[in-house]
């Protein structure tokens, strides 16, 4: 299945992501992927909002969303869950059923407002939700997992179409922090559509770490982005970083990224690196691998990471050129970074879901003709 999946990426021209390169390869000459047209956008009509009553934070952070956002009544629905990493298997199906009947038809993808729980059976909470259990992956958290059917899926309305929904976790160290990235959120919609008098920048890092730094094959080549008014690729190796500005997107591959992370981030920034445990969202400031959640103390809008070992499959992180070519369709951020992921059962998605500097700014409604 996986194959069959991947071939037609490959026939849009994205042969590394279908294949996976091997990290033993030679790096070939960096080049764009012709990837795929995409139509439409998840908006907040067809958003759905998870709050948990049982949680401080997401009562707060919930209840803001949905405020801002003007996520209809209807799509929110409240739960209660434990305080904890993981839930139970038991835990998980009653939450995925309550979700399936009680979320309308018309909601394609789901915000879940909290930071705990963000796993189970060494699945994230999100990819479970979004595509399925996967409770096999603990048996060989390394192994292949399922291929997303939302990798080949270019429109804008995947539960009705596929029984999926893309899933993203509200997730902060903070209510206040939480608020500030929703807001990000909110400033960056349309402002890119037009281009910029100054260009937004896809930082993509190489490092001197060989597990981590496999997606430098992955990489496009440095310039403008291909049909892309406005956004430019700036190619830097982690042991050199210039000073780091307009940033829309920040990729790299290390268990730690040195601090300050990043020096200017655009409103919508998306920003992830390439490690083993990134998504253990309450993993202490300092603790370990990098958490995803220093991406967004630092400015980023939206970030992934995996929550069990996942060696270091390409197709498990997030695609390179996936990411920016979707983004700057005018899809969300929350649509981006699902597209841009081919194994997803162990990637944590969190960030403001609704993001979308590159969406097309709303036609005015055309005044009726007077007699």
């Amino acid at each position: 299945m996986a194959k069959a999946v991947f071939r037609k990426w490959q026939a849009l021209g994205l042969v590394l992501l279908a294949l996976g390169a091997s990290a033993a390869e030679p790096v070939a000459e960096a080049r764009w992927g012709r990837g795929p047209k995409l139509y439409g956008r998840i908006t907040a009509n067809e958003l759905g909002l998870v709050i948990n009553t049982a949680d401080p934070y997401s009562v707060a952070v919930g209840e803001y969303y949905a405020k801002r956002r003007g996520i209809p009544a209807a799509q929110v629905v409240r739960v209660q869950l434990p305080l904890r990493s993981s839930l139970t298997r038991d835990e998980f199906q009653a939450l995925d059923q309550t979700l399936r009947s009680q979320m309308p038809e018309n909601v394609n993808g789901l915000a879940l407002a909290w930071v705990q729980p963000y796993a189970v059976d060494c699945n994230s909470l999100t990819s479970a939700l979004g595509m399925g259990l996967q409770p096999n992956v603990c048996s060989n958290s390394c192994a292949a997992t399922r291929p997303s059917p939302y990798l080949s899926y270019f429109g804008a309305r995947p539960w009705i179409v596929l029984g999926l929904r893309p899933t993203m976790q509200l997730a902060a160290r903070s209510v206040p922090a939480a608020m500030a990235m929703i807001e990000r959120g909110i400033a960056s919609d349309h402002t890119l559509a037009a281009g910029a008098a100054e260009p937004a920048l896809a930082w993509l890092a190489a490092t001197p770490d060989a597990s981590r730094n496999v997606r430098e094959r992955l990489f496009p080549p440095a310039g403008p982005v291909p049909g892309v008014a406005g956004l430019e690729v700036r190619r830097v190796r982690s042991e050199a970083l210039p000073v780091i500005r307009r940033t829309l997107v920040y990729q790299t591959g290390l268990a730690r990224v040195p601090a300050p992370l990043g020096n200017e981030w655009l409103p919508g920034a998306l920003a992830d690196h390439l490690t083993s445990f990134g998504g253990l969202l309450d993993k202490p400031v300092g603790e370990g691998q990098m958490n995803i959640l220093d991406w967004i103390d630092a400015g980023a809008t939206a970030s992934y990471g995996t929550v069990s070992e996942p060696c270091n499959h390409l197709q498990k992180f997030p695609h390179p050129q996936v990411l920016i070519q979707a983004y700057a369709q005018g899809v969300s951020a929350l649509e981006a970074y699902w597209h841009s992921v081919g194994w997803p059962a162990q990637g944590v998605f969190v960030g403001e879901p609704l993001a979308a500097p590159f969406a097309a700014l709303p036609q005015p409604a055309a005044s009726a003709s007077t007699p």
